[in-house]
């Protein structure tokens, strides 16, 4: 077994990557106050080609060099928008049939891995790195689903909970048939 080097590795260019077909989810970033943390969720849905990323509320947007540090360029190639109230957004996505999914503990929650999504197209909500996602948000959303977890902490990084969905996502999909 070897490493592969960074010529092996089939990387896009930014050009190559702006014409690629895209996954059928999207991310919202709910009250996110990291720029850290927004830097790495686009670089995860630059990795898994999330459709569009919308920085609700006050998350920060670029430019920034925070963002920029975790991001490495993600927030050139992902498709993403700054949204002031996200609440309208949701009720918009729904009528066009867009899933509307929380990350979130509820007392309705379903496990990650065991949990129906529903068909795609997905919008999953992260939520603050303190509060989670804004009850108001919760109201319209069709389901939520946590990440078990079996420690002492009952909640993640925000980043790295939206790593794991959206791998998981991209897992159902490929169950599902959908291939890039």
């Amino acid at each position: 077994m070897r490493k592969l080097q960074i010529e092996e590795l089939g990387r896009l260019t930014l050009e190559e990557y702006r014409k690629a077909p895209r996954y059928p989810m999207r991310l919202l970033l709910d009250n996110v106050r990291s720029r850290y943390n927004v830097g790495s969720l686009l670089r995860s849905a630059d990795a898994f080609r999330v459709e569009r990323v919308y920085l609700g509320g006050f998350t920060p947007a670029p430019p920034h060099p925070e963002i920029h540090r975790s991001a490495l360029g993600a927030e050139e190639s992902v498709d993403w928008e700054k949204v002031e109230r996200p609440l309208p957004l949701l009720q918009r996505l729904k009528k066009e049939g867009w899933q509307v999914i929380a990350v979130e503990h509820t007392d309705e929650s379903q496990l990650t891995w065991a949990g129906e999504w529903g068909e795609p197209p997905w919008l999953f909500i992260l939520g603050n790195e303190l509060t989670g996602v804004q009850e108001e948000l919760l109201a319209v959303c069709d389901r939520a689903l946590e990440i078990p977890q079996y420690g002492t902490k009952h909640s993640l990084n925000v980043a790295v909970a939206g790593g794991i969905i959206l791998y998981e996502a991209v897992r159902r999909l490929w169950e599902r048939g959908y291939r890039l």
